[in-house]
């Protein structure tokens, strides 16, 4: 800086952020700032200008239904993720437990060979180590995208004989996996 003039500390000598001219361009921006300074707002006074403000919550029922809207669109995902893996869990329980008698449910493969049962026990582990990620919430967008893959297999194989009410479930199941996939930003999880 020439003649002695200071500088504000999140000058950046120019436009854009990181590092130009050897000198360090401030990594916050003015809307992070405005957002800064309203989150610090001590209570009682008002938002600084150009931030927006914020509305008081509707009274009576309809801040009752809103409320209970947020709280739905925070923990619906949490509530679909532990409910899709304990179905996983139970079958996947059950085909590691009797795996004969999951067998005539492995296409292609005669269900009286052995190589149907060691088929159903790869699939029973698999569907028991999603369930144990998606419950635990163990990168739960993943866990939700491999059981999607695995529920459409299912349905896939139980439609070609016709549906039926085993494979419609299934259909559900599917669109809950599907559904679990794309969400962002869930709560109780090791790891997005």
């Amino acid at each position: 800086m020439s003649g002695g003039a200071r500088q504000r500390s999140d000058w950046a000598g120019g436009r854009g952020r990181g590092w130009a001219g050897g000198r360090f361009r401030s990594p916050v921006g003015s809307h992070e700032k405005r957002v800064i300074a309203q989150t610090a707002a001590p209570a009682g006074e008002p938002a600084p200008s150009g931030a927006p403000s914020a509305k008081a919550p509707a009274a009576g029922w309809r801040g009752a239904a809103a409320w209970a809207g947020d709280f739905a669109a925070g923990w619906a995902p949490v509530g679909g993720r532990i409910l899709l893996g304990l179905v996983l869990a139970w079958f996947g329980y059950h085909e590691l437990l009797l795996p004969g008698e999951w067998t005539g449910y492995v296409p292609v493969i005669n269900e009286t060979s052995n190589l149907a049962i060691v088929a159903v026990l790869v699939h029973g582990w698999v569907l028991f180590v999603l369930a144990v990620a998606l419950i635990a919430g163990i990168a739960p967008r993943v866990s939700a995208a491999i059981a999607s893959v695995l529920t459409l297999e299912i349905v896939i194989s139980l439609s070609v004989s016709g549906l039926s009410d085993t494979s419609m479930r299934d259909v559900g199941v599917l669109g809950l996996a599907i559904c679990l996939t794309g969400c962002r930003g869930q709560r109780l999880v090791l790891r997005g």
